[in-house]
Order: C-alpha cells, then sequence, then structure tokens
C-alpha cells in the first residue's frame, strides 16, 4: 500500500518527522509532495522547493538511513480547489490513501473517492512551522531544538534566519 502526505515544510520540523515515521509504520511506500513549490522568499513560505527537498531528504537519511520506501516531490500551487486533486495526483505515482489533518485537503481528497486518514498531532503547539519562523523572527535561538540538525545546518549554510526576517519586515520609515 502507497501512503501519500502533502505539506509545504516551511520549514520541516520534529513535527513532520514524527507523522512521517507513523505513515512509514502502515504503508510500503510514501510520497511526501511538497506543496507550493514554487514560492518562496516570503513570510510564510521562506524556503526555496529544493531546500525544502534537502531538508526532508537529509533529515530522513539521517533519521531512517534507508529512504527507498519515500518518495519526494516538489508541487505548484493551483489556485482552483476544483482542480487541485487532479493536479496532485497526475505528478505522483498511484496511491492508497492520502494522510492530512487539514480540513479542504480531506474534504477534496475523499470528494475524488480517496481514503484519507488523519495523523496523531506530536506536540503541535511546539512543533507548529509558523511559531518556529516566529522564533526565528524574533532573533530566539530555541528554534533549533524543534527541527532535525539536518534542517538546522541547511538554515545555517543559505543564512536562512536572516532571509526569514527580511521577508518579515516592513518597509523602514
Amino acid at each position: 500500500m502507497r501512503g501519500m502526505i502533502v505539506g509545504r515544510f516551511q520549514p520541516f520540523h520534529k513535527g513532520h518527522l514524527s507523522a512521517v515515521k507513523y505513515m512509514l509504520s502502515e504503508v510500503d511506500d510514501l510520497i511526501v509532495i511538497i506543496a507550493a513549490s514554487q514560492q518562496s522568499h516570503q513570510k510564510d513560505n521562506p524556503f526555496t522547493a529544493g531546500e525544502r527537498y534537502d531538508m526532508i531528504r537529509h533529515s530522513l537519511v539521517d533519521e531512517l538511513k534507508d529512504i527507498t520506501r519515500v518518495i519526494i516531490v516538489p508541487a505548484n500551487d493551483v489556485k482552483d480547489n476544483g482542480l487541485w486533486v487532479a493536479h496532485i495526483t497526475r505528478l505522483v505515482p498511484k496511491f492508497d490513501v492520502v494522510y492530512t489533518n487539514n480540513p479542504l485537503t480531506e474534504y477534496l481528497f475523499k470528494q475524488a473517492g480517496k481514503e484519507v486518514i488523519n495523523t496523531p498531532f506530536y506536540e503541535r503547539k511546539e512543533y507548529s512551522a509558523n511559531h518556529i519562523r516566529e522564533l526565528m523572527i524574533s532573533g530566539k535561538k530555541n528554534w533549533r531544538q524543534l527541527i532535525p540538525k539536518a534542517v538546522a545546518k541547511i538554515i545555517d549554510e543559505i543564512d536562512g534566519v536572516t532571509r526569514i526576517q527580511t521577508v518579515s519586515s516592513s518597509d523602514k520609515s
């Protein structure tokens, strides 16, 4: 059986990692869709699709060693919800189940006849990409404990904290 998860992963954090490990305990293969892959350098989407791909891949290699059961696919956003499922489906191999906790994603895939499973949240309040980005914007260092080491390394390499702070700032007066 093959499962699929869709997320922006801005950034990929330990909650995402926990969810992926849970899904891999239930399916033979897992497709990880990097949603909104065309967006970057924005407050809510600071990282590029390539950077997010590396965050996911390197985190999974560090944690699982063998990631031959994982397929990572970037997907551009489609602004028409009626077409979105068809767009995602045409990008990936056949899958049997969609893992999501997003109500719209759940509704759209169920409407398309797909089985949808909710994943257990892993300390949701702490492990939220929005929360992590806010910590980075404020200059607090404790964001590092919320993400895999591989993600922190990539953020450091690209000076991601400065990027997030810059794209989140307003015009100077």
